[in-house]
C-alpha cells in the first residue's frame, strides 16, 4: 500500500509540470499600437493645418457671398437710379465707395488663394492635394476682372466656383 502510494505520488509529480507548461498559453487581447514614428506625426499635423486654412477660406468666401447678395442689389438699385438722373451726389459717392471695398475685398481673396496654391505646392505633405487645389486662384482672379468690369453679380457666382473646389479639396483632405 505504501508502495501504491509513492508510486501514485511519483507520478503525479512527474505529470503536474507537464500540465502546468500545457496551461501556461498566453491569452492575447489586443495589441497595443505600435506608436506612430515622427514623420507620420509631423505628416499629420502639416495635413491637419493645410486642411483648417482650405476650412477657413471657405468660411470666409461664403460669409462674403452671403454679404455681397446684399451689397449687389444696393449697388445695382443706385446704378439704375443714377441712370434716370435720380441719385443724390452722396448716393453716387457711396456706391463708389461699396463697389471699392467689393473689388479690393475680392483681390485680397485672390491673393489669399494664391500664397495657398504656393504653399501646398511647396509642402511635401500638401503635395498630392494641391493637384484638386490648382485652379482656385485663377478662379479668384476671374472673379476680380467680373468685378472691375462692375460685374458684381458674375464675381460673386465665380466665387462660389472657386468655394466649391476649395470644398472637393477639404474633403480629399479628410480621408
Amino acid at each position: 500500500m505504501l508502495r501504491r502510494i509513492a508510486t501514485v505520488s511519483l507520478t503525479a509529480l512527474l505529470l503536474a509540470p507537464s500540465v502546468t507548461l500545457g496551461q501556461t498559453r498566453r491569452r492575447s487581447g489586443s495589441r497595443p499600437t505600435p506608436p506612430a514614428n515622427a514623420a507620420q506625426q509631423r505628416a499629420t499635423q502639416v495635413r491637419t493645418a493645410g486642411a483648417t486654412r482650405v476650412a477657413d477660406q471657405i468660411k470666409f468666401l461664403t460669409t462674403f457671398i452671403y454679404l455681397l447678395g446684399g451689397v449687389t442689389s444696393g449697388i445695382a438699385a443706385v446704378d439704375e437710379a443714377a441712370r434716370r438722373n435720380e441719385a443724390s451726389p452722396a448716393v453716387l459717392q457711396q456706391n463708389q465707395q461699396s463697389k471699392t471695398r467689393v473689388k479690393s475685398s475680392i483681390q485680397g481673396f485672390r491673393e489669399t488663394l494664391d500664397k495657398l496654391e504656393i504653399d501646398f505646392r511647396a509642402t511635401p505633405e500638401l503635395q498630392p492635394y494641391y493637384i484638386k487645389l490648382a485652379g482656385v486662384a485663377a478662379g479668384a482672379a476671374k472673379a476680380e476682372e467680373q468685378a472691375a468690369a462692375n460685374q458684381f453679380d458674375a464675381a460673386g457666382r465665380t466665387l462660389l466656383g472657386v468655394i466649391n473646389r476649395l470644398t472637393d479639396v477639404l474633403v480629399l483632405m479628410m480621408r
